[in-house]
């Protein structure tokens, strides 16, 4: 398949379903491979941005029993039409945002400078950094501010899910590397 040519609606239904049909397989080293390299990626003091998990997507909130992250994490929200981060625990009670994913409801909002680390899911990811998600342009709003984009930021997808170049848009925000079930990968600059 030419992906470079190939609509984004259309390889959003692709890799959906090649990651759902990897799931079973993946999830655990995924999971593995997180719990044993990002404490090393996230050795600065900040706060590490999860996400929860849509079906399909890895569900890395095992990593809240790691000590110290138990205090350091952080889920995404959706509100007033901004993406935005926000401290979260297993204890945290949460809320659909606007997007209808569960989040921390009114608690406070964490800037730029105090995270870390973000794990973005990805549904794929080229070479350069670019990510397929799916279609709302949340993280690539968010990574538009500079402060934002100078926060390591890794896609976590199966390995399956990296391809060579993917049609890109001005307003994508290359990530900076990515998290799969073989480990986790930079890219060089």
């Amino acid at each position: 398949m030419d992906l470079l040519h190939t609509s984004k609606g259309e390889l959003r239904r692709r890799f959906k379903q090649l990651r759902l049909s990897a799931q079973a397989q993946v999830a655990d080293p995924l999971l593995q491979v997180a719990l044993e390299q990002l404490p090393a990626a996230a050795a600065s003091p900040g706060h590490i941005g999860l996400y929860w998990p849509l079906p399909g997507e890895a569900d890395l909130r095992a990593l809240a029993a790691l000590e110290p992250w138990q205090t350091r994490l952080a889920l995404p929200r959706v509100r007033h039409g901004c993406l935005q981060y926000c401290p979260w625990s297993p204890a945290t009670p949460l809320e659909p945002d606007e997007s209808g994913i569960p989040a921390p409801g009114g608690v406070a909002v964490l800037p730029a400078e105090q995270m870390s680390l973000l794990l973005v899911p990805a549904l794929a990811l080229d070479r350069q950094g670019i990510r397929l998600g799916y279609g709302g342009g949340w993280f690539d709003r968010l990574r538009s501010a500079p402060a934002w984009r100078a926060v390591p930021a890794l896609a976590v997808l199966p390995r399956g899910c990296r391809v060579e170049r993917l049609p890109r848009d001005p307003w994508d925000a290359p990530l900076h590397g990515w998290l799969d079930e073989h480990g986790l990968h930079w890219i060089e600059a």
